[in-house]
């Protein structure tokens, strides 16, 4: 909610296309999740710009190993910072811009295959509650 007030216009579209879509309807249902696609970019960017942790849960390796020209021994604690990740201006365009739209023409979701997004983490060790959070992806 803060930055939808700190971006009026953004509030505005989303309004605009929810209103669009609830069409006097007291309430928006699950059957029109596929319609709010700007919500939906909204909300990915929401979690890109906060992410809901800013440390992954800590990996340990299991054997030696160099990574991107650094030793890694067995038994190191690694943490994976998702904050860092999605602020990386490899990954994003102005990443310290809040821009709902770059989710618009993207197939980025929240299932950990795309590394640059990872609001819930990846893999096998990817939040379980991503699912029922995110009905729609």
């Amino acid at each position: 909610m803060a930055e939808l007030l700190r971006h009026p216009q953004i509030m505005k579209e989303v309004q605009e296309e929810v209103r669009g879509v609830a069409r006097g309807k007291p309430n928006v249902t699950e059957k029109d999740l596929d319609k709010i696609h700007y919500l939906q970019s909204v909300i990915k960017e929401t979690l890109r710009f906060h992410p809901p942790a800013t440390f992954l849960l800590p990996r340990e390796s299991i054997e030696d190993i160099k990574l991107q020209g650094y030793d890694i021994p067995a038994k190191t604690r690694v943490m994976i910072n998702s904050w860092a990740i999605a602020r990386d201006p490899i990954s994003w365009q102005e990443p310290e811009k809040f821009e709902p739209k770059r989710f618009m023409s993207s197939s980025t979701d929240y299932k950990g295959q795309h590394f640059e997004f990872v609001p819930f983490g990846a893999g096998r060790r990817g939040c379980p509650g991503n699912s029922v959070c995110n009905l729609n992806n």
